[in-house]
């Protein structure tokens, strides 16, 4: 059996400006041992549950989208197995871009911020279990960069944000959420940062994935 890869972690910020942007250092809060044993503490004691028993306002949702100018995907969620045996490589299943559900890598990413893209099918394991991506494109401003980054400040636990250039001028917001016996995954795209559809994203779905960890149980930025 071949060696397991070991996760990519989020790099140390430099101090100076790179490329346009701002950027600082963010401390690893974790590492893979840590990452997956405290998954598996937090699975110990109280369970992996779906959903976390609330309910989904998909309407509100859209019209809270809409009025930003944003537009927001509702797809059935594909099954989650560890089907991909190269956190490098896609699925073909995927039905959101970027996915927002179905097969993945079988270890997740390190929750935290990253300057380099992360690798996909790692970030879906991250959604099952109940956390919530940022990704942006190459042409997004860095004042809208920059405003994400703050979000991303007050919201560390449980989400990851990263480049990814495909998305252009826009930011992508990605869950994959259990409302009973309905799993969907949730994708946003916007061009604008309007905090207040933002954070109507993060109340309403993070922690909700098919496999949720409690948030009471991590650090902040875990």
């Amino acid at each position: 059996m071949a060696d397991k890869p070991r996760v990519k972690a989020p790099k140390q910020r430099a101090a100076a400006v790179e490329g346009g942007r701002n950027t600082r250092t963010w401390a690893i809060v974790a590492g893979v041992a840590g990452l997956v044993i405290g998954l598996g503490v937090v699975a110990a004691a109280v369970g992996f549950v779906g959903g976390g028993g609330a309910t989904t306002d998909t309407a509100g949702l859209r019209t809270t989208f809409r009025n930003a100018g944003c537009t927001l995907t509702v797809a059935p969620a594909l099954k989650g197995v560890h089907s991909i045996t190269d956190p490098s490589k896609t699925s073909p299943t995927w039905n959101t871009d970027p996915p927002t559900s179905g097969p993945h890598y079988a270890v997740p990413a390190v929750f935290g911020i990253y300057e380099e893209p992360i690798e996909l099918a790692r970030l879906v394991h991250n959604l099952e279990h109940g956390g919530i991506y940022i990704l942006y494109g190459k042409d997004v401003p860095d004042a809208t960069v920059e405003q994400l980054r703050s979000f991303y400040e007050a919201h560390k636990t449980g989400t990851i944000m990263a480049p990814l250039d495909r998305l252009g001028d826009k930011f992508a917001l990605g869950a994959w959420v259990v409302d009973g016996d309905t799993h969907s995954g949730f994708l946003a795209k916007c061009t604008t940062f309007d905090e207040n559809a933002v954070s109507t994203f993060f109340r309403s779905l993070q922690f909700r994935g098919p496999e949720r960890f409690d948030p009471s149980q991590l650090q902040p930025g875990m």
